[in-house]
């Protein structure tokens, strides 16, 4: 058997073999890049909607030149993507959604999208 604490004995067991659906704690890659992968695409489509908006137009409308044009709209959505990366509220509701799901696949052995999709057939 693999020494406690090592990845191999954390995600052992569960319904599935994947690990504890119980289990809180997180891993270096967890805390590292999936939870700041979520904070950033939740900071896109709920926080800085509007500057997202205002760059995405911007690069359409200035073509190859974007990266001259495009400054201003750029410096914008990164001010308002590290305001939100920087919240400490915000960081917690990430990663408890992260919890959830991971919890949820190491529960059912489903990704969110396999659960999803799973959804749709049955209403259709």
């Amino acid at each position: 058997m693999a020494e406690e604490g090592t990845q191999s004995f954390r995600n052992a067991g569960g319904p599935h073999g994947l690990g504890d659906p119980e289990d809180r704690t997180l891993r270096k890659v967890e805390r590292e890049v999936c939870i700041p992968k979520m904070m950033r695409d939740i900071a896109r489509q709920e926080k800085c909607t509007a500057e997202v908006e205002e760059f995405t137009n911007c690069c359409k409308d200035s073509g190859l030149a974007m990266v001259v044009y495009c400054r201003q709209q750029n410096s914008t959505l990164k001010s308002c993507l590290t305001k939100w990366y920087q919240d400490e509220e915000f960081k917690k509701r990430c990663t408890e959604e992260f919890l959830a799901e991971r919890s949820e696949f190491r529960r059912t052995g489903l990704t969110k999208k396999a659960r999803h999709a799973l959804e749709e057939e049955a209403k259709g």
